[in-house]
């Protein structure tokens, strides 16, 4: 997904219909919600509300609108330290204390990482491919050592944020460096699972309409073999109706729900959907695409699909610049409601 201002910086059936969908409690499909956000927010003064303007902390008012776990981002050395590993424990404590499992996201860069930009952290500059490895394999051990050791609940770890043309520009682009790529994806799985053995570890792209994507970065990386235990997606309908890749939000869950089914069958590997966001500026129509994406990964996938995961709902649109939150005047929009409906 694009990327911006400094908060951030630093089918599918009737769309339109509102549904219920009850989510069993036996059933291991989550929904959950990557607030990495936090930390930077309330050390700019940033205090949270419920909709009767009562002060929150965030984590318990997650929980109340059904989101069962916290996606945390790591940086390897970011200048301003958030989202340092150190920053990401901070986090994690208290995802641990709100009794909430954590999927930790490694960009392995000193800032974004994302199909636009996939930049080698400044102490890794320099190195050989088989040095990179082993730093990869050590900030990846040391920060979820780091977190074990703490007790956090470590249940799903993505080696790459984004990955569509690979990681660490240009020793592992996907187009023309795919051996390397996959070599680097198998580094960081080996590391996770010397930590977390039981983890579930996620190779993350965007665009989970497109299959000819997911089949020839998939098809690449198995063959040059990497490893995975869950393919991640990235769906976006404000994106990919601004670039002209889906004409309707109908479209983009029609096709992500074949896709996935697909993947499943032909991978034989779960997809979850790591990042999706809203316009909060429409919150009735947020509303009804995150009810309606609810009810497809679900319901349509054939099992498929392990859960759905908003990215920074805690963002307001007014006040941090980046309009796919969920939240207005740090309180809740109704795009949250349709994760409690769907509890």
């Amino acid at each position: 997904m694009k990327r911006f201002p400094r908060f951030l910086i630093c089918a599918a059936a009737s769309l339109l219909t509102a549904v219920s969908s009850v989510l069993h409690a036996e059933d291991d499909f989550i929904l959950g919600a990557d607030i990495s956000g936090v930390s930077y927010l309330e050390s700019q003064g940033a205090k949270f509300y419920d909709t009767a303007g009562r002060e929150r902390d965030l984590y318990s008012l997650m929980k109340d609108y059904g989101i069962a776990g916290v996606r945390l981002r790591v940086w390897v050395a970011p200048t301003d330290g958030f989202c340092s590993p150190e920053d990401v424990l901070r986090m994690a404590l208290r995802a641990k204390d709100a009794g909430m499992p954590v999927m930790v996201d490694f960009h392995y860069s000193d800032w974004w990482a994302d199909p636009a930009k996939q930049n080698i952290p400044a102490r890794w500059r320099g190195m050989g491919y088989e040095e990179m490895r082993g730093a990869l394999r050590e900030h990846t051990a040391s920060t979820l050592q780091m977190l074990r050791a703490h007790g956090v609940d470590v249940r799903w770890v993505q080696v790459g944020n984004e990955t569509t043309h690979g990681m660490l520009w240009d020793m592992a682009r996907a187009e023309t460096q795919m051996p390397q790529y996959a070599g680097l994806t198998a580094a960081g799985y080996d590391a996770v699972k010397s930590v977390y053995p039981d983890a579930a570890v996620i190779v993350h792209l965007d665009s989970g309409f497109d299959s000819e994507l997911y089949n020839r970065i998939f098809d690449g990386l198995q063959r040059n073999g990497a490893k995975w235990d869950m393919i991640g997606m990235s769906l976006y309908p404000y994106w990919s109706m601004q670039d002209g890749s889906v004409s309707s939000e109908e479209e983009l869950l029609r096709r992500a729900v074949e896709n996935i089914r697909a993947l499943k069958a032909k991978y034989g590997t779960d997809i979850m959907i790591v990042e999706t966001g809203v316009e909060a500026n429409s919150p009735e129509e947020g509303n009804k695409f995150i009810t309606a994406l609810i009810r497809a990964a679900h319901d349509e996938c054939n099992g498929a699909c392990r859960g759905v995961w908003y990215w920074a709902p805690e963002a307001d649109g007014v006040l941090d610049g980046y309009k796919l939150g969920a939240f207005r005047n740090r309180r809740p929009t109704i795009i949250m409601d349709a994760f409690r409906q769907a509890k």
